[in-house]
């Protein structure tokens, strides 16, 4: 088993990566948790294969309610964040209670920021299911739901008391969903780790990525850890875990979150801030070949789609990385090393 620590002035916290790790997930939680009542929440694709799995190892000593929502980024909503409320508040959750987000970023999300707000605090665990979540969005307590006019504009930091990753889960992902979380894995290597970019590279199939995959995750997840501890907060060099996702919220929001998933649209977002940063001679030459290689090797979309540019610079304009008349863009000087640029948001077309 790896094990990760994440140490933060008012909270620390585990992250388990093992394999069969869900197996004896009513065990590990009695290590933590000693009351009876839990909420599940998760959504119907997994319930669908797991949802029996896990109430059978919790079953002999919890009292548990599922709570499944629609898959896709439209549960991240305000309606749906109000059934969730109720349902929890009919269960009689009270804040010596445990809540666990059991599923992908979007449950993750929702159930973090549900925990965050409900009765001012509940604990929670995250056991994300999809890659995507166990590299990235089940760690560092960002926790949000989206409004009409963009993605994650409601959210706090509230962070999990421990975070179970189990890659076997992964067996069982839509190939689709596969290479969504590569998205978020090439943005490790592209901002902090060029051998782990290299490594992803050289695997000839599937079966020699899985092979790799707990450590994959696991250094995923140390960058990440070694980021949060940094800057809880989100103001300075945390916002490099951006790279791609200003443009690609966008893209995403552009087509009502139905036409490419969030790796997909970051994918977008990273080759196109990188094709105008190596034009501008910001970065060098050779990066953007590098990631359009590894984008085509891992079937991610690279291209910008047709967009009115000026919904674009207005969706821009709300982004949470923005101060004042400023806006941080994160940039690459090469393959493993980013840095952020602030520059004038009247400035940004000069960027997409």
């Amino acid at each position: 088993m790896h094990t990760l620590n994440i140490n933060l002035p008012q909270k620390n916290y585990p992250i388990y990566i093992e394999k069969g790790l869900m197996n004896n997930i009513g065990e590990e939680l009695k290590k933590i948790y000693k009351n009876k009542k839990i909420a599940v929440i998760t959504d119907a694709n997994v319930e669908k294969i797991y949802g029996q799995k896990i109430r059978d190892n919790l079953k002999n000593d919890f009292e548990v309610k599922m709570i499944v929502l629609e898959p896709g980024e439209k549960s991240k909503s305000i309606d749906v964040l109000q059934n969730v409320y109720d349902e929890l508040l009919d269960f009689k959750i009270t804040r010596a209670d445990l809540i666990i987000a059991f599923g992908g970023g979007v449950v993750g999300d929702l159930t973090g920021f549900v925990s965050s707000t409900l009765l001012r605090g509940i604990p929670f665990v995250q056991i994300p299911t999809s890659l995507l979540a166990q590299i990235d969005s089940s760690v560092g307590g960002k926790v949000a739901v989206n409004l009409p006019k963009g993605k994650n504009l409601i959210g706090s930091f509230y962070h999990p008391e421990a975070v179970y990753i189990d890659p076997e889960l992964l067996n069982t992902l839509d190939k689709r969903f596969l290479y969504d979380g590569m998205a978020e894995v090439i943005k490790y290597g592209c901002i902090r780790d060029e051998n782990l970019f290299q490594n992803l590279l050289e695997y000839n199939s599937n079966k020699e990525l899985f092979d790799s995959i707990e450590e994959i995750i696991y250094r995923c997840c140390k960058i990440k850890k070694n980021i949060v501890e940094s800057d809880e907060k989100d103001t300075g060099e945390r916002m490099i875990l951006n790279f791609g996702h200003t443009l690609g919220h966008t893209v995403e929001k552009h087509f009502k979150y139905e036409k490419y998933t969030h790796g997909e649209a970051v994918a977008i977002g990273m080759y196109h801030i990188t094709k105008k940063s190596e034009n501008m001679g910001i970065t060098q030459k050779g990066t953007l070949d590098k990631i359009k290689k590894i984008l085509i090797k891992y079937k991610l979309p690279y291209e910008l789609p047709n967009m009115n540019k000026k919904e674009v610079i207005e969706t821009i304009n709300l982004d949470k990385k923005n101060k004042g008349n400023d806006i941080n863009i994160i940039l690459l000087k090469r393959i493993g090393d980013s840095f952020l640029k602030k520059i004038d948001r009247k400035d940004m077309n000069m960027y997409i």
